[in-house]
């Protein structure tokens, strides 16, 4: 199930847009590596949990070697890796070096199991996170009502970051979650 709250939004590019409700997912957990091992494991029974998370790593690792090898690589099912470069404009082809190269960057191209997600997912929607911290507040402080109007305004004015950096950014800046 993949919950997701509403909010509004319009794009900084385009001033006179007429802003519009957008959903924007919310993570329920981060799994970490050893956890999605041992979700694997439980599937399958045939491999130990460290034996799957041996694997994985090993994965990463020679997954990050080969593409700075300059290699893309594809994984059947999951999708292929590949790298894209940043880099600073130097005034002529012949003044650029690789000083001008700023990022090395992991480009994930999903596979087959990948596709058309939307048909197989099931959606709930739930209150932004400022709304929701706003009642947890408002609970331990032991008041039966919140206003969700201050706590959007609070949000607005102070930059967070964490799991939910882009829903954050929207509630922060050019959008107001509904």
């Amino acid at each position: 199930m993949i919950n997701y709250s509403v909010y509004m939004y319009s794009s900084p590019f385009m001033k006179d847009e007429t802003p519009k409700a957008h959903a924007r997912n919310q993570i329920s957990e981060i799994w970490t590596l050893e956890k999605f091992a041992k979700h694997i494991a439980d599937h399958n029974g045939v491999f130990s949990r460290g034996t799957v998370k041996g694997v994985l790593s090993d994965m990463c690792e020679c997954l990050v070697e080969q593409l700075l090898n300059g290699n893309k690589i594809q994984l059947g099912e999951l999708g292929t890796f590949g790298i894209t470069l940043s880099s600073e404009g130097a005034e002529s082809v012949d003044k650029f070096s690789s000083k001008n190269i700023t990022g090395v960057n992991i480009r994930f191209t999903p596979g087959e199991d990948f596709e058309d997600l939307v048909s197989r997912a099931e959606f709930n929607r739930v209150s932004s996170r400022v709304a929701q911290q706003a009642t947890l507040k408002a609970e331990k402080a032991g008041e039966s009502t919140v206003d969700l109007a201050a706590a959007k305004a609070a949000a607005s004015s102070t930059p967070t970051t964490g799991p939910d950096d882009e829903e954050t950014e929207e509630e922060n800046g050019s959008g107001t979650t509904i």
